[in-house]
């Protein structure tokens, strides 16, 4: 299939006609490009981003009277449209303080100034991607000082968001929802099938985001938006591109990438393809012994053996490989309409889940093998827009994507001659309606319909490694449908110059229908079905009372519908525990206040402040059961406490987030970012314990000097410690995540990281950044993981733009 849709794509990318378009040009006083810049039109309220030449394609911003400019670090620049052209499309930024304006989308899936927006959102530039070269898109996240990053593997990372995480969060690639009908409450990694190199902008918005976005979008949305296709700006076919390569010598790191853009009037495509090789992590120097890999499994002979690790600061096994590749073909044959067809596909290599390896029974590794098979996933996304400015919409959009996801588990136990495989299947389907109309000079409505259908395929394998026999075993989930449909509104009133309005709320009806195979759990039960609706709604003010001036303040319900994986998984959640299949599930709902102040004093510097509150009502968490009236069941062999996922709690979370920017005249910068979230949770007996997913203290503090074609940065990230007082219980009796205090109880020290990077623009084409991450050599975990980050890491970069 992949290799037919290449075939077409190239065809496709021969019979570009050579027409007429326009290209915005970018750069600062030392004409060096700017990436990453934000372009608005308005009162068309289009937008496009910089590329890493500092071009932006101009086609949708023909009925635009004025051009709005955004970049952090740059003043915001108005120029009417005719000004641009009688430039010849070429605009220079100026260098001053920073501005409360930034163009973000996923607020309301349309492109507004955030300072009109009552939630709190962040953005991460494209051109921060340069300077930092994040290994996965969980690290991108984790750059930006204000998602908390949980590994249990290299090839992973779980974002958590204001105390929550997993399906308590959403993810949205270019508008569609990526979590499926499987989406766990245990950690997840799916993050990383996205590409950093094919990523324009990445927006975090914090606080439920049900109401555009619908179930599971509670702590807060990740959007990232990738590549678009750029039309030419003459009568000639024009094309521009990229390539890079990067090292790392942390895990011997080696990355490749490549993207090409080719662009007609009204015809262009852009292809994206990258590779990376990942080896073993070695951890720092410095830091508890705990952490330390003294030894791992190899089968030798037939038999399990433990063998020493000649070098404990190595995580073995950890190394793994990953391809992503991207194609999006854009036609736009008028002003009026424009149409998209993208392509993406992500495989890894299998790779071991390594928490699950340091842990030992009786004196010995507990498993011999425990490692996810390839993570795939794929997306066909077909979008159309078309700008009409009629009774019922000023633009419309239309969105229909089908993704594939496929994962599995490979596990054995230390001397069990039986490998166990469970391999799960997800076709997702998804079609989304979005409208914004203007009845008023001061009013705005965006309203919109989604339909979402989720089919998950289950099966269990089991292989006998002494006879080569393969038999069928137990499988992970049932044979399940998942559906969603939801109809939101969304009503913003501009008050005055000063104030601003918005109201909205959404409507989402949901199904599910699962069939259980009782061949080897005797469930009492056979099929679980589920027909409930959700409603949910926000209420939020922006106020300006000054120009340098934001408050914001929010009122918003967020909800999460059970799922297959609520309803219907069995699996071993910890030693001695096993979670079977409740089909007696409803909904649980979120109830979110938030005030934000922002300020810019004087002429560079920044200042940001959020408090909020959340009550998670109704929780879905993990109770003890009974299975046919038994409270125990063997499963793999091992007596197990049977436990259900339940409607049985609530949750409660509140915090700070605060964070600090500076830009002076000479160059020198600063950002900072401060988050500190508090947690707990409601627990069977009626006492409480900590949110498991309310991470310590965490930030990042970074001082930052450009000047022409040099950039330097210097970046400390932090996290406080969890005495074991601190730590949820679930968390307590997983010591082999932690380091061991003086009474030997698991607890998470705290840690720091110092990094130095630069990046050189040696040409207009050129660029070559490196670094030295981790300069002390700390040897840390974050809290919740099972890896030790990353010691002493020299990365080598270099990008060649065309």
């Amino acid at each position: 299939m992949t290799k037919s849709f290449l075939t077409l794509a190239c065809l496709c990318l021969l019979a570009i006609p050579a027409l007429h378009a326009q290209t915005l040009t970018l750069t600062n006083s030392a004409s060096t490009p700017l990436p990453g810049a934000t372009v608005i039109g308005q009162p068309s309220s289009n937008f496009a981003v910089t590329d890493q030449n500092g071009q932006a394609d101009l086609s949708l911003f023909a009925s635009s009277d004025t051009l709005y400019i955004q970049l952090l670090g740059y003043t915001t620049h108005r120029i009417p449209y005719t000004d641009a052209q009688a430039q010849g499309f070429r605009v220079q930024l100026e260098m001053t303080a920073l501005a409360l304006d930034q163009v973000v989308i996923s607020a309301s899936r349309w492109a507004q100034n955030a300072s009109r927006v009552p939630n709190r959102i962040s953005v991460i530039q494209s051109e921060e991607v340069l300077l930092r070269n994040p290994q996965t898109a969980a690290d991108l996240l984790g750059s930006s000082g204000e998602v908390f990053i949980q590994k249990s593997q290299q090839g992973g990372g779980s974002p958590m968001i204001r105390g929550f995480a997993t399906n308590r969060l959403l993810i949205a690639v270019d508008g569609v929802r990526m979590n499926t009908a499987i989406f766990r409450s245990g950690n997840l990694q799916n993050v990383i099938s996205l590409d950093p190199f094919a990523t324009e902008q990445t927006e975090l918005l914090f606080g439920p985001g049900s109401v555009l976005y619908g179930s599971d979008a509670i702590g807060g949305v990740m959007a990232f938006y990738t590549l678009t296709p750029t039309l030419a700006d003459s009568q000639e076919r024009q094309s521009s591109g990229s390539a890079a390569l990067r090292y790392a010598s942390a895990n011997e790191e080696l990355t490749g990438h490549f993207d090409i853009n080719i662009g007609g009037q009204k015809w262009a495509a852009v292809s994206s393809f990258s590779h990376n090789r990942y080896g073993d992590l070695r951890m720092g120097q410095n830091g508890p012994e705990d952490y330390l890999r003294p030894f791992y499994v190899e089968r030798i002979d037939g038999i399990d053996r433990v063998v020493s690790n000649a070098d404990p600061l190595l995580q073995t096994p950890t190394g793994y490989e990953q391809t992503n590749l991207m194609q999006k073909v854009r036609f736009r044959p008028n002003a009026a309409w424009d149409f998209t067809y993208a392509f993406h596909y992500s495989a890894t290599t299998d790779y071991a889940r390594y928490d699950r390896l340091v842990r030992d029974r009786n004196g010995v590794p507990r498993s011999a093998e425990w490692s996810y098979g390839p993570q795939i996933w794929q997306m066909n996304q077909l979008q159309a827009s078309h700008t009409g400015q009629n009774t019922f919409y000023d633009e419309a959009r239309l969105s229909l994507a089908h993704q594939f996801f496929e994962e599995s588990r490979i596990d054995r136990d230390f001397g069990d001659p039986v490998r166990r495989t469970r391999t799960e299947a997800v076709d997702a389907l998804s079609a989304n309606l979005d409208f914004t109309k203007r009845p008023g000079r001061h009013q705005r409505l965006l309203y919109g319909f989604e339909a979402l259908y989720n089919k998950v395929a289950s099966e269990g394998q089991l292989n006998h490694l002494d006879t080569g026999a393969e038999d069928a075993g137990p499988a992970r989930y049932p044979q399940a449908n998942w559906q969603s449909y939801a109809a939101y509104l969304t009503y913003q009133l501009e008050v005055n110059p000063k104030l601003r309005l918005q109201a909205g709320a959404r409507y989402n009806h949901f199904l599910l229908d699962a069939d259980f195979d009782t061949t080897f759990f005797p469930f009492p039960f056979t099929n679980a079905s589920l027909n409930n609706g959700a409603l949910t709604g926000s209420l939020g003010a922006v106020c300006r009372p000054a120009p340098l001036w934001g408050i914001r303040a929010n009122l918003s319900t967020g909800f999460r519908s059970p799922n297959v994986d609520d309803i219907g998984k069995v699996f071993d959640s910890e030693p001695g525990s096993v979670v079977v299949p409740n089909p007696n599930l409803g909904a649980e709902y979120a109830y979110n206040a938030e005030l934000g102040f922002s300020r810019v004093i004087g002429d560079g510097i920044q200042l940001d402040l959020t408090g909020y509150y959340t009550l998670l009502d109704n929780a879905l968490v993990r109770r003890d059961f009974s299975l046919s009236g038994q409270d125990s069941i063997f499963y793999d062999g091992t007596l197990s406490r049977v436990q259900a996922v339940q409607n049985a709690a609530q949750a409660r979370v509140y915090g700070l987030q605060a964070g600090v920017d500076a830009q002076w005249a000479n160059g020198l910068g600063m950002h900072a970012r401060f988050n500190v979230q508090e947690g707990e949770e409601e627990l069977e007996e009626g006492g409480t314990t900590p949110l498991r997913h309310a991470a310590p203290w965490f930030g990042v503090f970074r001082l930052q000097y450009e000047q022409e074609a040099f950039r330097l940065e210097l970046n400390a990230q932090y996290h406080s410690a969890f005495d074991f007082e601190d730590l949820p219980l679930t968390e307590q009796d997983k010591p082999y995540l932690y380091a061991a205090d003086a009474n030997g109880n698991p607890y998470a020290p705290a840690w720091y990281t110092l990094d130095f990077r630069a990046l050189y623009r040696i040409s207009e084409t050129f660029t070559l950044s490196a670094g030295v991450e981790n300069l002390t050599d700390q040897r840390y975990r974050p809290y919740s993981s099972g890896l030790a980050g990353a010691g002493r890491n020299v990365v080598l970069s270099g990008r060649v733009g065309f």
